[in-house]
Formats: C-alpha cells, structure tokens, sequence
C-alpha cells in the first residue's frame, strides 16, 4: 500500500447468499484528500463503507485502513477512524456537551476534548442545551463532533447532509472542507452530487457493486467534453453529415443545437466541415457536463 493512501481496497467483494452486493471494488483514497462515494440507491456503498469499518467480512478480496489490513489488524486499522454511518443517535434529554461525555467516558477520553470538538463544529453557544431542542443540522454536527472525539486521521460520512434545508447544507460543506484543511482525511459517501463536485478533488461512481469511473472529477468530466454547435436551418442534414465523420463519436440533436463528442481543440474542423457544405453555424463552443450529468450518464438514472 501507498504511504500516501489512507484507504485501499483491492478487489473487494461481498456475497449474500446468490446476490453480489460489491463486486471486486479496488479504491484508493490519498491521504488529506476529500474524496466522494457515490452510487445510485442499492449500489453497494454503505456495505462497502461496512466493510471498511470491519462490521461485514469480505467473501473476497481486502481492504486497507491507515496501512493495517482491517481483518488481520481492526484495532489498530479502525483506532484512528471516525465515522457516521447512520442518522445521528443521541439521548434526547441531555444535552450536547454530555451527549459528548457519555462518550468519553466510554472511550476512556478526557472531557477537555468534547470542548475542543464543539469548537471544530461550532456549538460552543448550544453545548449546554438539550439535544431535542437542536435543529437538524445542529444533530448533524454534534453526530461529526463525535466522530472527532479520537482525533481521527479519516472520518467517513454516510450521506451527512440528508435532511438537511439549503443553510445547513452549506454550513455542513464547510465544516466538511475545514477538517480536510486541518489535514484529516474525508470518505464522503453522497446521493447530492451537487455538493459533492464543490467540496472533493476525487470521486469514484458505483453501480449494481461495480465501480464504474474512479478518478479527479475534472479528468472525469474533460472526458465528457463536447462541442455544441448551434445551425441556422439546417440541423437534420448537419446531424447526417457529422455521424459519417471517423474523427467524430456520437452527435445527439436537441432541437437547432448539436451536441458532438469531440475534443473541444477540433470545434474549427468541426465549423470548417459544416461550413464547407453549406451550413452555416449560428454558434460553437465547448460544452463541459456537471458532475451530476456525467454521473447520469454512465449509472443510466433518469434525472429527476
């Protein structure tokens, strides 16, 4: 393994019974990185994320956590982990600061680190209140306060910002790109790509328990770099011309506009060749996709 990776799997892989819920999955997350997990519903993450974690045992393959192998060493592979895998669970009646004690003392942690954590997610000025009386992203942040308890290295998140309205949404992108400052790792596992293409330099996309693309989302998405090329009148023959182009992949119409799998450096040869038969083109240009597009594009999902 990478002394620059803190996750590592090499084809990892999980059976039940007839049915492969992740299958041969290899991954590498580098060390103080953002890195996001995504995948349509029931595409293998949170039992990925599970098996990282050494609640599930893998049928095949293994999976490296901070340079220990989570079968053959979990305590010291998980010791300097955090994560929130579900939706956060605290005693409604207490409040904050000994929510966050409850969990000290478990751990055998001194209390001047619930202080310190409130700070990191900035509910200082609510740690004495009772946890039912906190917003749903104030429950997000005690639930990452605790997380950082230990003093992790890598933190995973499984879909940390569900219910949450569009201001705790970005307070929580915040917090989440200060701790990655801070220099802890971050395994975002999100369905709201969205926010993932603000916050993580690398992703990787799962589907039906295979990885599908893994990469920098702007490696990613420069592959889906298209030229859009606007026609005056003359769309269909345009369209007929182009599909007999070796050099050019796919051309999809959508109404006058033309969209061509092309690099963008060839949209003069593209408005050369049109021009050339008489076809004027109105406007060309390269065409960039959202990472959602991409993501669409390469799971098959309908967008909403």
């Amino acid at each position: 393994m990478s002394s620059d990776s803190a996750v590592q799997t090499e084809h990892l892989t999980k059976q039940f019974k007839q049915r492969i819920a992740v299958d041969a999955v290899s991954l590498e997350v580098h060390r103080g990185e953002i890195f996001g997990f995504l995948g349509p519903n029931g595409a293998g993450k949170t039992t990925t994320i599970a098996m990282l974690l050494g609640l599930i045992r893998p049928t095949r393959g293994r999976a490296i956590v901070l340079g220990h192998d989570i079968q053959q060493e979990p305590g010291a592979a998980l010791r300097r982990v955090g994560a929130m895998i579900e939706a956060p669970a605290f005693y409604p009646y207490l409040s904050g600061w000994n929510n966050l004690r409850v969990l000290t003392r478990a751990a055998g942690l001194p209390d001047t680190r619930i202080d310190a954590v409130l700070e990191i997610v900035e509910l200082q000025a609510r740690a004495h209140d009772r946890f039912r009386t906190y917003s749903q992203g104030m429950k997000q942040r005690l639930a990452i306060a605790a997380t950082l308890l230990a003093e992790p290295e890598l933190i995973i998140l499984d879909e940390p910002t569900n219910g949450l309205d569009p201001a705790g949404t970005v307070e929580l992108r915040s917090l989440i790109r200060t701790l990655a400052e801070q220099g802890q790792t971050i395994f975002l596992c999100s369905h709201q790509l969205h926010e993932v293409e603000q916050v993580c330099r690398r992703v990787a996309i799962l589907k039906q328990g295979r990885v599908l693309a893994q990469g920098s989302v702007a490696e990613l998405l420069q592959q889906r770099r298209r030229v859009q090329v606007r026609v005056v009148a003359s769309a269909p023959r345009a369209l007929e011309l182009l599909r007999t182009v070796p050099w050019i992949g796919a051309v999809e119409q959508q109404g006058d506009l033309l969209l061509v799998d092309v690099a963008g450096s060839r949209a003069p040869e593209v408005n050369a060749l049109l021009t050339r038969h008489d076809i004027p083109v109105a406007e060309i240009r390269t065409r960039t996709e959202s990472l959602e597009q991409f993501f669409l594009e390469i799971t098959g999902e309908q967008g909403c």
